[in-house]
């Protein structure tokens, strides 16, 4: 394949890539070069470059000289339907209705890509305007073959061509990189020259339920149920929230992965447009649960809380009522009963609380809530400490139901993350776009499959015989498809409007000077 670079592992062999996970392109393995056979184990980027600690970056300065969005008309004037949840549907697995074809299946990929892909509104989102750009034109593509190889660095000059190419390779799914200086695949021109460097790149961030396999007792690794997609709502609620009032974002788009998480791309110029440090900075802000599944207490914050804290609490209350204890019951078992005594702070209190559970082994997690309260009211310790007991059920609070982002995802402006649209090989959902306007409606269970959407299209049917309808509008992706379309057109406009204004600022002469 001339022109196409395969990452192999340093061994020589293709790396093994599992269909239940989301990987991380900007750490792939050294790229080979077929053609030239020559490997190259150079980081995707510019060369290294000294920056300040984060500490020296203050929030209020981040979008200094950056043009902001002053459109502020409502971003999707529609919103798509939907139906009712399903809980029946069995976790992870995705709805078949009587088809043995699996996702992967290369005719029944092509049939998705030739007809249902929304390849013009792909190239309007990352293109910014409806005729070509070096905003398109100088992407970094990269496609994962059926084969488990990596291609990296592609590049298009069209929405037409990236649609031939995905033909004609047929991968399993394709990532989305930064803009870069010059087209990617010329990037040996100018080897060990800064020239050749990323511009540009949606900021995206990340949240997987096996991040939080220490807390839903429902399902486990890549197993999901909509109890536990409750995590999901959360977290989306949470940043979706704090990157808009917080930072002034207005176009954020989150799309579902395709089985057990969500990524959001934050697409506003002054985002796209950020380096590595205020990349990091706005990741650190959102961090607050920390260390893995092994780790003790994972939430330790300052008083008084900030603001966004504060708000956060707001919002994941009655999610930590309805979803966590009462959905998940973490503390019914004597060893999860225990995982919670060890956050409270109180000796005599924790003892107390031990002693009343080892009488009633399974008392539910409700019940348990609710007695660190009565035990402590009850408490007559002169040295008990009510503010420190007020602050560790905030943590705890924070550390079941707070969002935990895969933060390496948005730290770097190279890093590639999986396109909205593709069909995840393991359980042949379309990565669809998220309403958050209806964001508790929405049923990962019930999305849409590839193969269900082609048997739509086979059954469909219409008197008035719209010659002109396209495939995706005979099928249940249309109120997505619909979605992202809205979304798109709001971003080119606001866009293009922040463009007229400064080319018409320019134009204005120059001030008479006295």
């Amino acid at each position: 394949m001339e022109g196409v670079e395969v990452a192999k592992t340093t061994n020589g062999t293709s790396s093994q890539l599992s269909n239940d996970e989301d990987v991380d392109m900007a750490n792939a393995p050294p790229t080979t070069v077929l053609d030239e056979g020559v490997a190259s184990d150079e980081p995707v980027g510019s060369p290294e470059i000294k920056i300040k600690e984060v500490s020296e970056v203050k929030l209020e300065d981040i979008f200094a000289g950056v043009d902001s969005d002053e459109d502020d008309d409502e971003e999707f004037p529609g919103r798509p339907e939907r139906e009712d949840r399903d809980q029946s549907s069995s976790p992870g697995s995705p709805r078949e209705v009587g088809s043995s074809v699996k996702a992967s299946d290369p005719e029944l990929m092509r049939s998705f890509y030739q007809r249902l892909f929304p390849w013009r509104y792909l190239f309007q989102w990352l293109n910014h305007s409806p005729t070509p750009t070096d905003d398109f034109k100088h992407r970094e593509f990269a496609f994962t073959l059926r084969n488990d190889a990596y291609l990296r660095y592609q590049a298009f000059a069209s929405s037409d061509l990236l649609r031939k190419d995905v033909l004609r390779l047929m991968p399993s799914r394709f990532e989305i990189g930064p803009v870069y200086s010059a087209n990617p695949r010329d990037r040996k021109m100018f080897q060990g020259s800064a020239a050749f460097r990323p511009l540009s790149k949606e900021l995206c961030f990340d949240i997987d339920l096996t991040d939080y396999d220490d807390v839903r007792t429902c399902c486990g690794k890549a197993n999901i149920c909509n109890k536990c997609w409750q995590f999901i709502t959360m977290a989306i609620k949470v940043v979706d929230v704090a990157l808009r009032d917080d930072f002034g974002f207005k176009h954020i788009l989150w799309i579902y992965s395709g089985r057990r998480g969500a990524h959001a791309w934050v697409c506003d110029k002054k985002a796209r447009t950020m380096d590595d440090l205020k990349r990091r900075v706005i990741a650190g802000y959102l961090e607050v649960v920390r260390g893995g599944a092994q780790s003790g207490k994972k939430v330790n914050l300052r008083r008084p809380l900030h603001p966004h804290l504060t708000r956060s609490l707001d919002i994941l209350k009655t999610h930590f009522q309805d979803d966590v204890l009462e959905a998940q019951d973490p503390w019914r078992s004597p060893e999860q009963s225990e995982k919670l005594l060890q956050l409270l702070p109180d000796k005599e209190l924790i003892e107390s609380l031990r002693k009343k559970w080892d009488s009633s082994p399974e008392r539910a997690s409700t019940s348990k809530w609710a007695d660190i309260d009565a035990v402590a009211k009850a408490s007559t310790s002169k040295n008990f400490d009510s503010k420190a007991l007020l602050d560790a059920k905030q943590d705890i609070v924070l550390e079941y139901t707070y969002p935990r982002l895969d933060i390496e995802v948005s730290k770097k402006l190279n890093h590639l993350l999986k396109s909205p649209f593709v069909v995840h090989p393991g359980t042949g959902r379309v990565c669809v776009p998220i309403d958050t306007r209806s964001l508790d409606d929405f049923d990962p269970l019930g999305v849409p499959t590839v193969q269900s959407l082609i048997r739509e299209i086979d059954a469909w049917t219409d008197d008035s015989d719209k010659q002109s309808q396209q495939d995706w509008e005979k099928t249940s992706l249309k109120p997505y498809i619909d979605y992202f379309r809205s979304f798109v057109m709001t971003l080119m406009k606001d866009e293009r409007d922040v463009r007229v204004k400064r080319e018409h600022d320019e134009d204005q002469p120059d001030s008479l000077e006295f």
